[in-house]
């Protein structure tokens, strides 16, 4: 399948998803009870100047600034290992491999997050489109944009930044 890309426009982990998913099985709802309280609790204000100091200038530039690293020379479009990506700001685990797919867009896609709440879509009319931003939920670092384009059964195609993630492998 072949669909349009995104572009135009001390890491900590939760030790709750380890036991019932690291890569083989999306999270049932049942499984994540509670973790929204933890990933509230948990939110992540650091002054520009703090995230200099611990995000590399590519981490940043996506990240914090909101831009986009090029298609196809990125980190982690082509992984297919088993295990979980983590907001590469914060360390919030947001997508899973078990929701991998290869959209031929250059860009890692997923087409559900590990939990709803470990994200927020946020409306993004910038350069003349009509899009919706992912963001981290916790820190509140750009993720990508997702689209309706993706594979069942969802539907959706969540088309992230490598540099906005952090990948933990299956162990």
């Amino acid at each position: 399948m072949l669909l349009f890309g995104c572009d135009q426009p001390n890491r900590t982990t939760d030790a709750e998803y380890t036991t019932a998913d690291t890569g083989d099985a999306p999270l049932t709802e049942t499984q994540t009870a509670g973790l929204n309280q933890q990933t509230q609790r948990d939110t992540v204000y650091k002054t520009e100047a703090e995230w200099k100091k611990i995000l590399t200038p590519q981490e940043f530039y996506v990240l914090r600034k909101k831009g986009t690293e090029p298609a196809f020379r990125n980190k982690y479009d082509a992984n297919k290992a088993k295990g979980m990506y983590h907001c590469a700001g914060c360390g919030n685990p947001v997508f899973s491999s078990s929701t991998k797919f290869d959209s031929g867009t250059g860009w890692p896609s997923f087409w559900k997050p590990i939990a709803n709440y470990r994200i927020k879509e946020v409306p993004d009319r910038t350069d003349g489109m009509i899009r919706t931003e992912v963001v981290c939920a916790r820190c509140g670092g750009h993720l990508g944009h997702v689209f309706d384009d993706g594979p069942k059964p969802t539907g959706l195609r969540y088309c992230l930044n490598s540099a906005a993630l952090d990948f933990v492998a299956k162990k």
